[in-house]
């Protein structure tokens, strides 16, 4: 009685749970249908118009070049404005003076953090730890509500496996199934559970689909490979945020089978929609529909006509759809059905952020006074960026640093708060960024002396620097020569008990439109860090960058190394944080960094060729590898040094044979083996050892980031199921197929231990 009455609560809970869904559905269905059949076609057309809100300041909404447009129904939302005043202001305009009183959609590029600023997304993938980068995502949802927003164009999912490309600094790397957790967990952090709420906003993923495959890592450019790839190796993360609910997708600039993706049907329609089962709205990226034109596919209303046909519902500033669709339908070239369509899928979007109910539930002054780059959400993103830096190399335990002493900070990146949000931090106010000089003052204490130079500009090429410093984050380019800049760091170096060298990039040298053909550090800083190692103290370089890059004379050469990409608003004193030991690193790298350039692209997951050069050997005759570099990397997929170390034991399995439906546990023992408390992402990999298509030589299919005590042990236990060996067949079935298999479990992609097993 008591399990019958157990499934009779959670049957009716069930079906409570349909019904008051369906409920909800259905009181929306009708609302929207009540208001479009009260809509012109010219309001519809409206609908699907996204501009760009250009210099709106507060007050003066009413008299800008738009205003007349939202009040005429021709705008359904605005994009980079923020502020709750300025938004108010236009908002008002949208629901008081036109016709309907539809309210607008306000979107922004709120890629990592609002005003608190958060690591760059790929840095942020190398926490490895799918809870705090909820809660970034979380915060910056929080943040931008409070300002007016309540649509971010993140987050970007893309596969990036070429480290020239300037926007893998956006995404979350070269890994499908890390990828894929990356994107539910910023999906979850953006909407929460339910979007009505005046605190979640909307999610945009994009750039659907293959951008991050572009040919030469050039932006915006060519993509061409075969479907197989597409579900096996790039699909996957857009369908896993999909399928965790993202209210929006972007499509890519860049063509797919030929066809660009704003007029790509079978992408759009066929794979998003109907495989996909999304039912939300699909907007371009930036002018994506009038750059078909460039393509080759037409003018500006045959593009329009190709981006509506293929399930594009909202053009971002090119206003093809306002201005072409009206004739097209006359001309019978789009349907009625079609328009209605896309503006169902934008009024059912505002709906559910519940702007019908409330068009001002974004403009509480209140909040974005109270919510907005407070202590708390600062103290997170402190925390989330130690953890996201990468410990790639510490010859002779240099780090961490003593406090007390005396210390060289030298290089160009070493007191530039202006840089230290990185790329895509639009709403940053770069003055109250932490510069590493701030931090290191700050964090070492006053027992510690902290002695600075510039020691070298970015780059010896002034142009390239000003292409490289847009967007408010000049470096202040020191118009002394290179010697003068050299001696002067040289001076405060031989007085020092260590150096610390912070080179690298600066923050828009990664970023859209930042592809790089040199993916090493300029010359000029390769110079002085050189002449700061041939004064034998210790040096560490503390490398800023938004992308992998060719390190090998800096790995052989200089004896500690610490990645920090751009650790965001707090970047200083987490940097400070790390170097002084206060915490540990634990990052893992989620892109490979190459030997050099020639290599890229260059990532873990590749496929044998019929002659492959057995591991760790170079270099043999008739086999694929190169004449004059091996074909290791410099710095594996996964890996991350500690101030510990880490000792895994032999894998065991609890059985060697894994039948259909059934699982097999797959466990190690992981002990600290070093004199320091610190965290270690445990991985584990498969391969495919016979398939009826060619399998990587690895797969990741799970991960667990632990802490351990100083001397303490744990078992990791992983869970294998026959759904985790599944892929794309040749006939794009997703399948399972019986046979051999290895297991891996280890530090990184690399250093692993092995065990086989048999899928039945």
């Amino acid at each position: 009685m008591k399990v019958f009455k157990k499934c009779l609560f959670l049957f009716i809970t069930v079906v409570t749970g349909a019904s008051a869904q369906t409920k909800q559905d259905v009181k929306m269905d009708k609302f929207i249908s009540t208001l479009m059949q009260k809509m012109t076609l010219d309001e519809k057309l409206g609908q699907l118009n996204l501009p760009g809100a250009g210099d709106i300041t507060t007050g003066q909404a009413s008299s800008s070049d738009i205003a007349q447009k939202i009040e005429a129904g021709k705008i359904g939302g605005l994009f980079n404005i923020k502020t709750v005043e300025k938004i108010k202001d236009v908002q008002k305009i949208a629901v008081e003076k036109s016709r309907l009183k539809i309210p607008l959609i306000f979107g922004m590029d709120v890629i990592h953090g609002y005003q608190t600023v958060f690591p760059i997304p790929l840095g942020l993938s190398c926490t490895w730890d799918m809870a705090l980068i909820e809660r970034s995502a979380r915060i910056a949802a929080i943040e931008a509500s409070a300002d007016g927003i309540n649509w971010t164009f993140s987050p970007m999912v893309d596969i990036s496996r070429d480290a020239r490309w300037g926007r893998a600094s956006e995404g979350s790397g070269e890994d499908p199934y890390l990828g894929s957790q990356i994107a539910k967990a910023m999906v979850k952090g953006y909407q929460g559970d339910d979007l009505s709420r005046n605190n979640t906003i909307l999610a945009c993923v994009k750039h659907f689909a293959l951008y991050g495959a572009i040919e030469a890592g050039r932006d915006y450019n060519t993509t061409d490979m075969s479907r197989l790839r597409m579900y096996n190796e790039y699909f996957a993360p857009y369908k896993a945020a999909v399928d965790a609910g993202a209210g929006s997708v972007m499509t890519s600039f860049n063509e797919v089978d030929g066809i660009p993706a704003s007029a790509n049907k079978w992408l759009m329609t066929d794979v998003l929609r109907k495989q996909w089962g999304f039912n939300g709205m699909v907007v371009t990226d930036y002018t994506a529909i009038n750059e078909m034109i460039e393509h080759g596919l037409g003018d500006l209303k045959t593009v329009s006509a190709l981006a509506l046909k293929a399930g594009v519902d909202m053009d971002m500033v090119g206003e093809g759809f306002l201005t072409t669709l009206k004739q097209l339908l006359s001309e019978g070239k789009i349907s009625q059905q079609e328009i209605d369509m896309a503006c169902q899928r934008i009024l059912e979007a505002k709906y559910k952020l519940g702007l019908f109910a409330d068009p001002y539930r974004y403009c509480n002054v209140k909040r974005s006074k109270t919510e907005i780059f407070t202590p708390a959400n600062r103290k997170e993103a402190r925390s989330t960026a130690a953890q996201s830096f990468v410990l790639l190399k510490n010859d002779s335990q240099i780090l961490p640093l003593k406090k007390g002493g005396k210390i060289a900070l030298i290089g160009p990146l070493a007191d530039a708060a202006e840089n230290m949000t990185g790329t895509w931090s639009v709403a940053a106010d770069f003055k109250k960024s932490v510069s590493l000089l701030s931090g290191l003052k700050s964090i070492g204490g006053k027992n510690t002396k902290i002695s600075y130079a510039k020691g070298a500009n970015l780059t010896a090429d002034s142009a390239l620097e000003t292409r490289s410093t847009m967007f408010g984050k000049s470096l202040g380019r020191d118009p002394r020569s290179a010697d003068v800049l050299l001696k002067e760091a040289l001076a405060i170096a031989q007085q020092a008990d260590v150096i610390v060298a912070a080179l690298g990039e600066s923050a828009e040298m990664s970023g859209e439109s930042s592809s790089r053909s040199d993916i090493t550090i300029p010359q000029v800083q390769k110079d002085l860090l050189a002449a700061l190692l041939k004064t034998g103290k210790p040096v560490v370089l503390v490398l800023f960058t938004g992308r992998p890059l060719a390190l090998k004379w800096e790995s052989e050469n200089a004896p500690s190394i610490l990645n920090v990409w751009f650790g965001g608003s707090e970047a200083g004193d987490a940097i400070a944080d790390v170097l002084f030991g206060d915490v540990n690193p634990s990052g893992k790298l989620t892109m490979t960094f190459p030997q050099n350039v020639g290599q890229v692209p260059i990532y873990y997951n590749h496929k044998n060729t019929g002659r492959p050069l057995a591991e760790g050997k170079w270099f043999q005759k008739f086999r694929s590898n190169y004449l004059d570099v091996s074909n290791d990397p410099l710095y594996p997929f996964g890996y991350g040094l500690s101030y510990t170390t880490f000792d895994y034991s032999a894998i065991k399995l609890s059985d060697t044979l894994l039948r259909k439906g059934q699982s097999i546990r797959a466990e190690v023992t992981v002990r600290n083996t070093g004199s320091r408390d610190g965290q270690e992402v445990v991985q584990l990999y498969t391969r495919d050892l016979v398939g009826s298509i060619t399998r990587p030589v690895k797969e990741l299919k799970g991960f667990q980031k632990i802490s351990l005590k100083a001397g303490e042990s744990k078992v990791v236990t992983f869970t294998v199921t026959d759904e985790d060996l599944k892929f794309y067949n040749s006939d794009l079935n997703y399948v399972a197929e019986p046979g051999a298999f290895k297991l891996f479990i280890g530090t990184n992609s690399k250093d692993v231990k092995e065990v086989g097993f048999t899928l039945q």
